[in-house]
């Protein structure tokens, strides 16, 4: 059994035991998280929602925060002396999914 969970304005295809990487979400760690459920496949049947499903949820614990990588960015421009470097890096969430009903 599978779902589509939608979080962060990013949809994730999920099932018990995965863990994911979603955009930073205001949870304490160890905390169970609800999520949207777009889709719902169990092996022979598919729901889909509109937009939402009626009656399933995906069960989410909190394992922890972190950043990302650093991406650079460098602006540049030719015969003008004009150089800018800029950094981001994106913080996530890590979720474990725990049940998918």
């Amino acid at each position: 059994m599978y779902a589509i969970v939608l979080t962060g304005g990013k949809q994730y295809k999920v099932s018990e035991g995965d863990q994911i990487q979603v955009e930073k979400l205001e949870a304490e760690v160890g905390s169970k998280v609800k999520l949207d459920v777009l889709m719902l496949v169990d092996g022979e049947t598919v729901k889909a929602g509109s937009p939402l499903v009626d009656g399933s949820e995906v069960v989410a614990e909190v394992v922890n925060h972190g950043k990302a990588p650093k991406v650079l960015v460098l602006r540049y421009k030719a015969k003008k002396r004009i150089k800018k470097l800029q950094g981001h890096r994106q913080p996530y969430t890590t979720l474990k999914i725990v049940s998918v009903k």
